[in-house]
């Protein structure tokens, strides 16, 4: 269910779509640790959801969801869509061969025309992922087309200010203002991951360097003098010119934030990406604004952020999908720094930009 009173599910706001899709994703991880078996009727009854709400009409999938079964919407909103059909496509990816992969491939290629034409910022750079995991799975044709349309159009949103940082519309600005929106809001290092995949999956340096750019400058931007992570509230988010708010800051930030330094590292081999993720990680234990655990290890779940009063212990589902998801992407990061830094994505795109950061 979406909310939670405490730890107890509140059932007056259902389910929504969006974080059934995360729940699969967490599956996908927690398999890492304890096999496919032990996520097996999870995931299978994620991607159950997830076709039941498909909507044929309209070729898209409906996000809200009541207790009861009854659907709310139809459709539902371009980020849900864009959701589903990433969880679905890392399902493709990662699950065995079985009825769990079979289910989410036929759903993934049904759903993909109705979601693959989006504006807007965020579900744009999540179709960006979902159509690369899709490719890295094997899947080819249209998969390929709109993966690359859509890396095009999230790029042009980005296109104006990298070229004026560049130099190539004016003179450099330090103080530049590289968000594609006058308004930073919420999972903001989405888009940045998404550059910095879609530039490596169709070759482009610039796109990886400016993906890079914009992920280096969130993170600046929400570092607290003393180091830990402070994200953009949602208490009035940020406007260009303006203030950051302090509160209320999210979990979804936080993992989005860990998610896209996981990404930066692997395509650069660049050290401080390493330290955003264990900043991102510490916000949930301790190391943040309210000197308090956001998470609760002990139960697997986590607070819905902070406020001006400190941690809200309502334990909605958003919230502890994002720390379990950063808990897993964590994990795997300890484990590789423990080993030598291979870069399997060392292609063209990403040497070419890590000469431009380093």
């Amino acid at each position: 269910m979406q909310h939670a009173r405490l730890a107890q599910p509140d059932p007056d706001h259902g389910y929504c779509t969006d974080d059934v899709a995360r729940a699969l994703l967490v599956d996908l991880l927690h398999q890492r640790e304890l096999g496919w078996k032990a996520v097996e009727a999870s995931a299978a009854r994620n991607v159950r959801f997830l076709a039941e709400a498909y909507d044929p009409a309209s070729g898209r999938f409906r996000n809200l969801r009541r207790d009861d079964g009854a659907w709310l919407d139809a459709p539902g909103s371009e980020d849900a869509d864009a959701r589903a059909l990433h969880a679905l496509a890392e399902t493709i990816a990662s699950a065995p061969p079985g009825a769990v992969r079979e289910s989410a491939l036929a759903l993934f290629l049904r759903a993909l025309p109705g979601a693959s034409q989006v504006p807007h910022l965020r579900p744009l750079a999540t179709l960006v992922l979902a159509c690369d995991a899709a490719i890295g799975a094997g899947l080819k044709g249209e998969v390929a087309a709109v993966g690359q349309r859509a890396g095009e159009d999230l790029w042009q949103l980005f296109e104006p200010s990298a070229a004026t940082e560049d130099g190539e519309d004016g003179p450099a600005d330090a103080d530049a203002w590289p968000w594609p929106e006058g308004v930073v809001t919420y999972e903001n290092e989405l888009p940045a991951r998404a550059l910095i995949v879609g530039g490596l999956r169709l070759g482009r340096p610039r796109m990886v360097h400016e993906g890079l750019r914009v992920l280096d400058w969130l993170i600046g931007a929400q570092t607290a003098p003393d180091g830990h992570l402070r994200t953009v509230g949602n208490d009035g988010w940020w406007p260009r010119g303006g203030l950051m708010p302090r509160f209320d800051q999210q979990a979804i930030s936080t993992t989005s934030l860990l998610l896209a330094a996981d990404t930066a590292f692997e395509a650069t081999g660049l050290a401080r990406y390493q330290d955003a993720m264990e900043m991102a990680y510490g916000w949930f234990v301790g190391r943040n604004d309210a000197h308090a655990w956001v998470a609760e290890p002990s139960s697997g779940a986590c607070g819905d952020g902070i406020g001006p009063a400190g941690v809200s212990r309502n334990q909605g589902a958003e919230s502890t999908l994002m720390w379990l998801m950063a808990l897993e992407h964590m994990r795997a990061a300890r484990r590789r720094a423990s080993r030598p830094v291979l870069m399997p994505r060392t292609t063209q795109a990403a040497r070419e930009a890590l000469a431009a950061v380093s």
